[in-house]
């Protein structure tokens, strides 16, 4: 849990947020109704949502009826276009950028290929970068919006606690070790395009994005919102990640929720990792493909087009696939095992091609979870599989940018037209104040 704020301009911060993420998640409200709900007094509650007027972040709204015989009340709302944010997912082949508002509306979309070498994080920092500036001109097109800043979704552990910025490790791109990744784009924003080289970028885990968007997706399906989720997925590798209370957990070095160096089985294979019987071993694109019967596909093509003839294969219902199948979601069913007892998950959620093949998954998944589930069902929650598919990690990124705006009202400066509102007040007082001094002297 956040510390206790510290000071008055804390807890104005936390006021404002606490007023503003209610109109964002409920709808309109009367001043009332939100004073209601929040908890705040309504005098201060007046002032705090005339401030977020002023920023351009709530709208007045019209009117409702009062019950009764009172006045009508006015109703407020979020003014979700006032602020957009940039969210960047990068692949080993292309990078997905979305520009969208508060309410994750896009506003600009681009898919663009790249080609970096392996080893050498500089052409992706630049990468990144030039797609930045190509949507940052987007944005900043839009009349009236504040830019707020980029979420980048990365492959590969991200420590967001390193000194020197965010740092990211990918063995993807073949780097030796941790890279500052964050710190390697801002300087080629700074190099070729300064105005968005000062703007907030945050660089986060697209398996932990990815969890942070089924999580909320999640939400309208259940009675009560769950405390926890743990999310695992496999595409171009094994990973997952964990969300307790709304928020991404990462732990001390960026791989909480992280399932894919997950011992399965202690006499297993060696794993690059120094360890043995990694689920990745098991359930990563190039084991399945070559349990499957696709190793020389693999090897001659690609992993890409060994899953694909994988899923043309299980649809055709081929044994050797099923059964490959058959044993993955009997190892995932340990992985499952684990983790819900270590951490107590409400939820277990699917993703990837792990959610795709689920009906192939499901049998030796059921078959490993079911002498714990018949002790307790409430123990092992049944894994379903993510409905956000490919799309999950870029939505997660524009969800996390949102939750940081929502988070801090105030880091959003007066809209133009209050701030010249405010400005021409203060001219007719002063004119006023001057006229009455010289006509009284």
């Amino acid at each position: 849990m956040p510390a206790p704020p510290a000071d008055s301009a804390a807890v104005r911060r936390l006021n404002l947020s606490r007023a503003l993420r209610h109109l964002a998640d409920h709808g309109p409200r009367s001043r009332s109704e939100l004073s209601a709900a929040t908890g705040l007094a309504h005098g201060s509650l007046t002032a705090l949502t005339a401030d977020l007027i002023d920023r351009g972040l709530v709208r007045e709204a019209g009117l409702t009826p009062a019950g009764g015989r009172g006045r009508p009340r006015r109703q407020l709302e979020l003014a979700p276009g006032r602020v957009l944010t940039l969210a960047v997912r990068i692949t080993r082949r292309r990078l997905q950028v979305t520009v969208a508002d508060l309410a994750g509306r896009p506003r600009h979309r681009a898919t663009l290929p790249h080609r970096t070498p392996q080893g050498d994080p500089r052409p992706l920092a630049r990468a990144v970068a030039d797609a930045l500036r190509e949507a940052g001109a987007a944005a900043l097109a839009v009349p009236g919006a504040h830019l707020w800043g980029a979420v980048m979704a990365m492959p590969g552990p991200v420590d967001a606690h390193a000194t020197d910025g965010a740092t990211a490790f990918s063995t993807d791109f073949g780097w030796p070790g941790p890279v500052p990744l964050t710190a390697l784009v801002r300087a080629e924003l700074l190099r070729t395009e300064p105005a968005l080289a000062g703007l907030p970028l945050a660089l986060v885990n697209d398996a932990n994005l990815a969890a942070l968007a089924e999580y909320r997706a999640l939400l309208p399906h259940r009675a009560a919102p769950p405390r926890s989720l743990a999310y695992l997925k496999a595409d171009i590798g094994v990973g997952g990640g964990l969300v307790l209370d709304g928020r991404i957990h990462t732990g001390g070095h960026g791989v909480a929720g992280e399932p894919g160096h997950m011992p399965v089985a202690f006499d297993g294979p060696p794993c690059a990792c120094g360890a043995r019987g990694c689920l990745a071993l098991y359930v990563g694109p190039e084991a399945l493909a070559d349990a499957a019967g696709f190793a020389g596909l693999r090897a001659a093509e690609g992993a890409d087009a060994a899953l694909v003839a994988l899923g043309a294969a299980l649809a055709a219902g081929e044994p050797r696939a099923v059964d490959a199948l058959d044993t993955a979601g009997e190892v995932l069913g340990a992985a499952v095992l684990a983790v819900t007892s270590l951490l107590d998950a409400d939820e277990v959620v699917l993703g990837g091609y792990l959610a795709d093949w689920h009906p192939w998954l499901e049998r030796g998944l059921t078959a490993r979870l079911s002498g714990r589930r018949a002790l307790s069902d409430r123990l092992v929650p049944a894994p379903v599989p993510g409905v956000l598919g490919a799309d999950a990690a870029l939505a997660g990124a524009l969800t996390y940018a949102r939750d940081t705006v929502l988070d801090d009202p105030a880091s959003v400066p007066v809209a133009v037209s209050a701030a010249s509102a405010s400005a021409a007040s203060a001219s007719g007082s002063g004119s006023g104040a001057s006229t009455s001094d010289s006509g009284s002297g």
